[in-house]
């Protein structure tokens, strides 16, 4: 294989990475849309946040994804240095307020809209970039497989707690899987073992429900 041929490959790959958690956030965003009338107050599943400040931080994850992989330089050592903040104690830190006089609708636009810019920022990326995360330094394909989980797993905390039953689609939890938890077997249910990869599920075959701790942000082939 010739260097360019290795290129066009690896671009590929972020290109498909990018439609992965497209098609991440469009499920999170279509699950969530029938309970615009609900109270997005109540806690998310399993968490000390509502469900409110779980898809917030989940938009918020996103765009600060982004924003590590923007610099024509990327930061190796830290985060871009935005202001997050609590507004309660408890409650997740972030960097972006969506106005809650707007309702859940403009919080759900404000996921796909930070979904988009990680996506545009991960498919133009150069698959040599490489980025500070507090997992490890990652490259665009480990951003996206973070977006990835950080949309579906905490859209699934906010569904739960919202009364809503949903799944995603299988494809792009099993790619996310692979590149971020490479120790858990991916099996025929993606979604299930994503779930228990993230401490939230049992998985038939395995001893009990995992306790997260981190995930595996470095490239693989690094």
């Amino acid at each position: 294989m010739t260097d360019d041929q290795g290129l066009r490959i690896a671009d590929q790959g972020l290109r498909a990475a990018a439609q992965d958690l497209r098609l991440a956030v469009a499920a999170a965003v279509a699950a969530l849309t029938p309970a615009l009338a609900a109270d997005w107050t109540v806690p998310a599943d399993g968490l000390e946040w509502d469900c409110w400040e779980t898809v917030e931080h989940a938009a918020d994850g996103l765009l600060a994804y982004a924003l590590q992989l923007g610099p024509a330089r990327p930061p190796m050592d830290d985060y871009v240095h935005l202001a997050w903040r609590r507004d309660r104690p408890g409650a997740p830190a972030s960097a972006i307020r969506i106005d809650r006089a707007a309702g859940p609708a403009a919080l759900l636009e404000a996921l796909e809209a930070a979904g988009a810019v990680l996506a545009a920022v991960v498919a133009t990326a150069s698959p040599s970039t490489r980025a500070f995360h507090s997992y490890g330094v990652s490259d665009p394909a480990g951003f996206a497989a973070m977006g990835v989980v950080e949309t579906l797993v905490h859209g699934d905390d906010a569904a739960r707690g919202l009364g809503l039953d949903w799944a995603p689609p299988a494809e792009p939890c099993a790619r996310a899987l692979a590149r971020l938890f490479p120790e858990v077997r991916v099996g025929a249910d993606p979604w299930t073992a994503l779930r228990w990869a993230t401490g939230r599920a049992e998985l038939p075959g395995e001893p009990g429900r995992r306790v997260f701790e981190r995930w595996h942000s470095a490239p693989l082939a690094d």
